[in-house]
């Protein structure tokens, strides 16, 4: 079992430190806020009032040995900012190999970066750029990032899809997106001509409806260019 510390319980840290004890791993929440560590105490494997800052607590902790750390401080004062740059090069010291870092700046997390964190997480940044891909892109239900600025994306198949072939669409040629599988829509499953409600190797001669599933993969400019209707 996968042993982590989430150090920060604001609104991130809770839902982050509750998510991972859900899905089984063992979780250390941490906080300077005696009422954010009660709240938590019953939802983690273990919650703990301490101040990050200081090494020696971490240490009483046994923080040491996490197989991950997770930085979450809030930044709203530049006492957190500290708190969480500090906090960041105890876990470096302590040896913590994996040190995540929670950052409300693209300049905060160059700091990070500097000073030790393996990766730094931008939950603002990163929500409003999902929701404005999702506002412009109606026609993907949902995403997941494979690379910098390359997805893996679920789609309906639209109206204009039914009733062709993968040939005949020619969304590699067109758009420049390769399908991966598809999935039979409600109205498709269990029709004698569909032997399986998915796919997972199309070809050519697969013949798409318009209620179908369909995941395609491309770059995150391509997909937003396939069409809606």
């Amino acid at each position: 079992m996968r042993r982590f510390a989430v150090i920060g319980l604001g609104r991130f840290g809770q839902k982050l430190a509750v998510a991972l004890a859900m899905s089984g791993a063992e979780v250390i929440a941490i906080d300077k806020d005696r009422e954010l560590v009660e709240l938590l105490r019953d939802q983690v494997t273990h919650a703990v009032r301490l101040d990050s800052t200081d090494e020696e607590a971490l240490k009483a902790q046994d923080i040491a040995d996490v197989d991950v750390a997770i930085v979450g401080i809030g930044q709203g004062t530049g006492q957190g900012f500290e708190s969480g740059v500090l906090t960041v090069v105890n876990l470096r010291q302590m040896g913590v190999k994996q040190i995540y870092a929670r950052a409300e700046s693209l300049i905060a997390g160059e700091v990070f970066s500097k000073i030790g964190a393996t990766e730094v997480i931008y939950p603002e940044i990163e929500s409003a750029q999902r929701w404005a891909y999702r506002l412009i892109t109606p026609q993907i239900e949902d995403k997941i990032d494979i690379a910098p600025g390359y997805s893996l994306a679920r789609i309906e198949a639209p109206p204009t899809f039914d009733g062709k072939t993968v040939m005949d669409l020619q969304l590699r040629q067109k758009y420049n997106v390769n399908l991966v599988l598809v999935k039979r829509g409600e109205r498709r499953k269990g029709k004698k001509t569909d032997k399986e409600p998915i796919i997972n190797i199309p070809t050519g001669d697969t013949v798409i409806y318009q209620d179908d599933i369909l995941m395609v993969a491309g770059s995150d400019a391509d997909l937003a260019n396939l069409p809606q209707e």
